[in-house]
C-alpha cells in the first residue's frame, strides 16, 4: 500500500463562489506546495473546467480525479467522484439534463468562467449552475454508482446544503462507502453529533473556493488513488478494507 494525502473537493472558476484565483495552474501549485498527492476537481454541476486542470498537472506528480458537486432536488450537495474524464462528461450530460432552464446572475451570484490549462478565459457559461437539479439523493447516487463513480455526501456535519440538514438522516439503504465533513469538525466529533456515521468512512476535505483553503488533513492507503481503492478505503470493517485506510488528522495537528 502506498500513502496519499488528499482533498477531494475543489473549485475552480468555473463555480461562481470561487475566487479568480482558483485557475488550473494556481491549483495544482498550491497542492503540491501542501504536499498533497491527490485532488478531485468539483465544481458545482459542471465539470467544464476538469480537463484543464488534468492538462495543468501533468508532469506534476499530482494525481486529478474528475469530479463534480451536484446539488439534489432536496437541495442536498454530494461530490460525485470518477476515475476518467469520459465518466465525468457522461455524468455531465445527465446533470444538465436535469438543471432547470435558469439563467446566472453574475452581479448576484458571481460569473462561472471555463478556462485553459494556463488558466487563459475560454467562455463564460450562462447557465444557474447553482441550482438544484431535478434528481434525488437516491437518483444521483445511483446513477454516479452505475458509471463506475463514488458519491461522497458532502460536509454532513453543515446546517445547509448538506444530508442531515435538509433530509435529517441518511437513508439506511443508500449505496454510500463514506461522507464528507468539514474542516470545522473531526470524525470524532462528527460521529458523536451524528451517531449514524459510525456506519461510514469519514474524509475531511477543504470545499476549496480560494487557494488558502486546500488543506491536507486526509491521508489514504490504498494500492493507487482510484474510485475502487477510495471506496475499500472507506470501509468501516477491517475485512473490508483489505488492508486500505483512511486516516484524518486533528484540525490543529502538523503531522501524520
Amino acid at each position: 500500500m502506498q500513502k496519499f494525502i488528499i482533498d477531494l473537493h475543489v473549485h475552480t472558476v468555473l463555480s461562481a463562489c470561487a475566487e479568480v484565483e482558483m485557475i488550473p495552474p494556481l491549483i495544482v501549485q498550491r497542492a503540491v506546495a501542501l504536499g498533497v498527492n491527490a485532488i478531485a476537481i468539483t465544481d458545482h454541476n459542471c465539470v467544464a473546467n476538469v480537463a484543464a486542470v488534468l492538462e495543468a498537472a501533468q508532469g506534476s506528480g499530482l494525481v486529478v480525479l474528475p469530479g463534480m458537486e451536484v446539488q439534489s432536488r432536496e437541495e442536498v450537495h454530494l461530490l460525485c467522484l470518477f476515475d476518467t474524464l469520459e465518466q465525468a462528461l457522461a455524468w455531465d450530460e445527465q446533470v444538465a439534463c436535469a438543471l432547470p432552464n435558469l439563467e446566472n446572475d453574475p452581479d448576484l451570484f458571481g460569473a462561472q468562467y471555463v478556462v485553459d490549462a494556463t488558466g487563459e478565459y475560454l467562455r463564460t457559461d450562462e447557465r444557474l449552475l447553482a441550482a438544484s437539479t431535478s434528481m434525488s439523493v437516491e437518483q444521483i447516487v445511483a446513477a454516479v454508482n452505475n458509471l463506475g463513480g463514488l458519491c461522497l455526501p458532502a460536509h454532513v456535519d453543515r446546517p445547509s446544503y448538506s444530508i442531515f440538514s435538509n433530509l435529517g438522516f441518511i437513508p439506511p439503504t443508500l449505496p454510500i462507502a463514506g461522507v464528507e465533513v468539514s474542516v470545522n469538525t473531526t470524525p470524532a466529533d462528527a460521529r458523536v453529533r451524528f451517531p449514524q456515521l459510525n456506519r461510514y468512512g469519514i474524509v475531511v476535505n477543504g470545499d476549496a473556493h480560494r487557494l488558502n483553503e486546500l488543506v491536507a488533513r486526509t491521508q489514504i492507503w490504498v494500492e493507487q488513488p482510484a474510485i475502487s481503492e477510495l471506496r475499500l478505503a472507506l470501509a468501516v470493517r477491517e475485512e473490508e478494507a483489505q488492508g486500505r485506510g483512511v486516516i484524518v488528522r486533528n484540525i490543529n495537528s502538523q503531522n501524520f
